[in-house]
């Protein structure tokens, strides 16, 4: 008989606690009791038909709730959710219950098919999916209504009936992943796949690309170490080096789309069909239908949203952008106090107070940049986008503008405007550095000091408690809890975003840029680590087949590079002499120069395949298996009617 959801049993005598809910405290029991039912309910009714108990505590508050769910109900959730997996004929396919033993290591009594992170995403996925049928409102809270179709999850969390949504750490898995990752120093590859195991695939893709990038570096730091060591004063022999740094910028970008496409092709999430993207949680409006789908849910102006964007946002980012201008004028007079004060004194003293404005105006960068994104973030939260995905887009547009403009427009205003190699070499090995220092104290050190005292303080308060109690699970989830949430991998793209762009706008003044950037990488992959395995709760897996809209960031900021580096290269003693009478000879040439390489630029792009040959094979065999499959499904249609 085929097994359904209706066969699914609403209980386990194995319960294993796979994810964490935590309502607020004083929720009302009639609200508890309905959730929990909805939880626990078939799906045939409406329900997720999950496992849950409550977290006994110390003083029997029942507001923390551990969630698990069977064996086959996961099996049956990763079917739904669209998981990939491996069959036996080394091919990837969409993971179906009812062809569950063409699949590589599948065994009825195997727990371990699915991943602990995959298992999460998919009670993640059901939670979110527990959507109102007949109900008017949450029982309990009149005030928050409810409507045909709408999550429950999203209106508990927006109501603040429910505090929070995360996956449990598995103790010893993280252990193993912690030796192995970060436990000890050696030279070597991270484990990518024991990270996606445990983390998910975006997760996994930012380390990977994190690593891939420090390799892609080590040519440009090789090159430009004998660079600064033999010719420092001698901006002549930088042609060559820029020249490399355009064809290095280009060429890295295209190899890690090849890469990228190999990882998640085994991983799967290649293969991953994208489901309809429901409203964000914060999507609010007047209660309509959606044309596509028919439910009833928010809909809201995309006038109001365009006023919105266009006459508050962008003039708000306009004003920020002069802020940031003005800053940088203040920096510029601090340098000149700065030179005139030395040329007075002629001290080490005084030599060293050249160093001051830089360091300062890094300092100033970096608090502007995180002021910066909390604007942003507000403003873009107010635009009221419907898709996370929009509201992901428009963020990250504000964020880039801003902090490239921020971090680069003394850079631009030093080599274009006051032609001063030497100022620029100083700023740009200062920005670099300060940051560098800054962004590895605030993302990682800081949080990890923190949390330690934190941990601390905690144990010692839940060992002199006496309960009957498993001590440990209270123990991980109290602890868990209240440690500090992982907002995604935004803030380490725009890390690696600036670095590159340092890298390869102006490192032809200043050839070492690639090596503190490869050192910084280098320290960045353990500090990174360590704050996902002990500073962040558990985030929840999220497939990804991609970087997203930051390969794009990237392919940008290497188009610009060309268009800096010509300049540079233009600006050079050594071109300019090949044109001693005529300057528009020069300007001509060089945006020619400029044109010829944007054009050798996208012919390469356009040569180097994104995906290798053989994962386009497998992909190619893959959609005419689909197509044939439909094509005998349709065929045995006609037939039965034609019978009939």
């Amino acid at each position: 008989m085929k097994e359904t959801w209706s066969f699914l049993d609403a209980l386990e005598p194995n319960f294993r606690p796979l994810v964490v809910i935590e309502l607020a405290k004083g929720t009302k029991k009639e609200t508890i009791e309905w959730f929990t039912k909805r939880i626990v309910d078939k799906k045939a009714n409406g329900g997720a038909q999950l496992l849950i108990k409550p977290l006994v505590t110390e003083n029997g508050d029942e507001n923390i709730y551990l969630v698990g769910a069977s064996h086959l109900r996961l099996l049956l959730g990763a079917e739904t959710v669209g998981l990939v997996k491996e069959c036996n004929d080394n091919s990837m396919r969409s993971f179906t219950y009812s062809s569950r033993k063409t699949f590589k290591d599948f065994a009825d009594d195997n727990h371990n098919f699915l991943t602990m992170s995959e298992c999460q995403y998919i009670i993640k996925h059901e939670l979110e999916n527990l959507r109102a049928r007949d109900e008017k409102m949450i029982p309990g809270y009149p005030q928050a209504k409810l409507y045909p179709g709408k999550s429950i999850v999203r209106r508990l969390l927006t109501n603040g009936i429910l505090v929070q949504i995360f996956p449990l750490h598995d103790r010893e898995e993280l252990k193993k992943l912690r030796h192995t990752w970060y436990g000890r120093v050696k030279i070597g590859y991270q484990p990518l796949d024991e990270i996606r195991s445990y983390f998910g695939e975006t997760i996994a893709l930012y380390f990977g690309f994190l690593e891939y990038f420090t390799f892609a570096l080590i040519p440009m730091a090789v090159i430009g170490i004998p660079y600064y060591v033999f010719a420092w004063e001698d901006y002549d022999k930088y042609v060559m080096f820029a020249t490399f740094n355009l064809l290095w910028s280009t060429v890295i970008l295209e190899v890690w789309k090849r890469i990228c496409a190999v990882m998640t092709y085994h991983w799967g999430t290649l293969l991953m069909k994208r489901q309809f993207e429901e409203p964000r949680p914060g999507f609010h409006g007047a209660l309509g239908i959606n044309p596509v789908t028919g439910r009833e849910e928010p809909v809201y102006s995309s006038i109001k949203r365009q006023l919105r964007i266009y006459l508050v946002s962008v003039p708000f980012v306009c004003l920020c952008l002069y802020f940031s201008l003005y800053v940088m004028m203040i920096y510029f007079d601090l340098e000149h106090w700065a030179l005139d004060y030395h040329e007075e004194n002629k001290s080490t003293f005084s030599s060293l107070m050249l160093y001051v404005p830089s360091i300062i105006y890094a300092v100033v960068i970096e608090i502007m940049n995180r002021i910066y994104r909390y604007a942003a973030e507000f403003l873009t939260s107010w635009e009221n986008h419907r898709l996370e995905s929009s509201y992901q887009n428009h963020l990250i547009l504000k964020v880039l503008v801003f902090n490239f403009l921020n971090c680069f427009a003394s850079l631009f205003y030093i080599a274009f405007v006051l032609f001063d190699m030497k100022l620029l070499r100083q700023s740009l090995a200062t920005l670099l550095i300060t940051s560098q220092i800054l962004n590895q104290f605030a993302e990682s050190l800081l949080p990890y000091w923190l949390q330690k005292r934190h941990v601390k303080k905690m144990k010692k308060h839940m060992h002199s408690l006496k309960t009957d109690a498993d001590l440990s699970l209270v123990e991980q989830v109290n602890l868990e809890k209240e440690m500090g949430t992982y907002f995604g991998t935004f803030d380490d793209y725009l890390e690696l975003f600036l670095q590159f762009g340092y890298v390869s706008l102006f490192s032809c003044v200043y050839p070492l840029a690639a090596v503190f950037a490869v050192l910084n990488n280098v320290t960045e992959i353990y500090s990174d680590a360590l704050k996902m395995c002990r500073v962040y709760k558990r985030p929840f897996a999220e497939p990804t087949a991609n970087i997203g809209v930051w390969q794009l960031a990237f392919e940008t900021m290497s188009v610009i590079s060309v268009v800096t580096n010509c300049v540079l290269i233009g600006m050079s003693p050594q071109v300019n002499a090949l044109f001693p009478d005529s300057k528009m000879d020069l300007v001509l040439t060089v945006a020619l120069v400029e044109h010829l390489l944007l054009a050798i630029k996208f012919v390469m792009a356009f040569v180097i395949p994104d995906k290798p040959r053989e994962i386009q094979i497998k992909l190619a065999k893959l959609e005419f298996e689909s197509l044939e499959a439909l094509k005998q499904q349709q065929m045995k249609v006609a037939a039965e009617s034609l019978k009939e």
